[in-house]
């Protein structure tokens, strides 16, 4: 499902947040795909924890503009999603609920045009919690907001403001979030999309604390396989990320961090290994 309008609320800002924290990992993480032809897969996770291995088993089944995907995690959680594309053209809709938490289930609706993006979400419950958002414009600049609402207390859970602006080589974004308590400004500029090099840059102002705080990072390609991602943070928190794909679609990722402000500090180390045979 595509439009040339723009984005849901939801991916502005999406591409700096994602090459300055997608992929970092500081845990032994390991995820195997398996993919059939009949649309059937199934995605297995295990992360390292205090040196027990907790995770989760993902079953996604795909026919035609429906796509159920039902995940088990290590509590014997079960969440299940039913998801319908075009039941009218511009449209997907999802269907959620977890067991045993059955007051989980809700109804996600998204609605893209052609000059404007909308989602809505409703808990199935006595009394749902309700959230809408928007964003109109065009795929080059949009402006936005979400909205959230507890029927329950009768109070608003959330009310955030964006706008955003994209080219082919570069994207900026400001965010009122936090119910008007924090404001979010990021960039990010692809330098040579030819050798894959991006910077990126994100701000965050805190009007009650006064608090300021920020991170910068790069995105690298070093060869077609090799990936080479870097991000220092206002807290003296350095990191990095070599990504290797050493076969088509199966990656293996090694994270390091270093806090630069404490003494004597340990270095964190990530190690995530993905596999789609």
């Amino acid at each position: 499902m595509g439009s040339n309008g723009p984005a849901p609320f939801s991916e502005i800002g999406k591409k700096a947040r994602d090459l300055l924290n997608k992929d970092y990992n500081f845990d032994h993480k390991f995820n195997l795909t398996l993919l059939s032809g009949t649309g059937l897969g199934l995605v297995t996770t295990a992360v390292q924890k205090d040196q027990l291995f907790v995770g989760d088993v993902n079953t996604q089944y795909k026919t035609g503009n429906t796509t159920v995907d039902v995940k088990v995690d290590s509590s014997s959680n079960v969440s299940t999603t039913i998801a319908v594309n075009e039941i009218v053209q511009g449209t997907r809709a999802a269907l959620s609920f977890k067991l045993p938490d059955h007051k989980s289930s809700k109804l996600d609706v998204l609605y893209l045009h052609p000059h404007a993006a909308v989602t809505t979400s409703i808990g199935l419950t006595n009394t749902p919690l309700l959230e809408f958002s928007t964003a109109i414009g065009t795929r080059q600049i949009s402006l936005g907001a979400e909205v959230g609402f507890d029927t329950k207390s009768g109070s608003l859970t959330k009310y955030n403001a964006g706008i955003g602006y994209n080219t082919d080589d570069l994207s900026a974004s400001l965010i009122l979030g936090d119910k008007g308590e924090t404001l979010k400004a990021s960039y990010i500029h692809i330098v040579n999309p030819f050798i894959g090099t991006a910077v990126a840059a994100e701000m965050t102002h805190k009007f009650t604390t006064y608090e300021n705080s920020f991170s910068i990072g790069s995105s690298h390609s070093l060869d077609p396989f090799s990936l080479l991602k870097t991000r220092f943070a206002h807290n003296g928190k350095v990191a990095m990320i070599y990504q290797r794909e050493w076969r088509p679609k199966s990656l293996v990722t090694f994270s390091a961090e270093y806090d630069t402000k404490v003494v004597e500090a340990t270095p964190k180390f990530g190690l995530a290994l993905a596999l789609k045979p």
